[in-house]
């Protein structure tokens, strides 16, 4: 008796194990995306679009905030057309691979896929935008997130060099 509940405990011991493995963090429920996609379509700076097992999802990327172009309620921000274009010309038609982030979460309000966008298989691209100074370093509800320290770097780097919206010949960091 004593060991047939030794071995039901191994045993559910392993099957816990094999959960983890195979669906990453059980209470999370994400795990980092391999997969690749291609971009249907590229909303704005910060989101575009894929088609992803089947339905097309809109992406918005972590960490990053470029200035707006498209709310109906605003006018179009300072910087916000370059850092669009930007986008635009770096992704359009391109193979990208997403990573989400387990702290983050994999959607946000709006439902859209919350990731950092991989070009190339090595280039991070949200890092891209605030190196060169399309973008602000942006953290939700003092949230971290697995790359807000090389992210905010970057954008201070960014900022002192007066690259793109940082310029004082554009905005000076004043998007809104």
């Amino acid at each position: 008796m004593k060991h047939n509940k030794k071995l039901i405990i191994f045993g559910a011991g392993l099957l816990v194990l094999g959960w983890s493995l195979a669906f990453g963090r059980p209470n999370k429920g994400i795990v980092a995306a391999q997969d690749e996609y291609e971009v249907k379509n590229v909303i704005d700076g910060d989101t575009l679009e894929i088609v992803r097992f089947g339905k097309n999802e809109k992406v918005r990327f972590i960490g990053i905030d470029t200035p707006e172009t498209l709310d109906p309620r605003k006018p179009v921000q300072c910087f916000g057309g370059q850092a669009s274009q930007k986008s635009k010309d770096r992704l359009s038609g391109k193979v990208v691979r997403i990573e989400f982030d387990p702290v983050v979460g994999e959607r946000d309000k709006y439902n859209r896929l919350l990731a950092y966008v991989w070009v190339n298989g090595t280039e991070l691209y949200n890092l891209e935008l605030l190196e060169q100074g399309f973008a602000h370093e942006y953290t939700y509800r003092s949230q971290s997130y697995k790359y807000q320290s090389a992210f905010k770097q970057a954008e201070m780097s960014a900022k002192s060099s007066g690259l793109g919206l940082w310029s004082s010949d554009t905005c000076s960091g004043i998007t809104k």
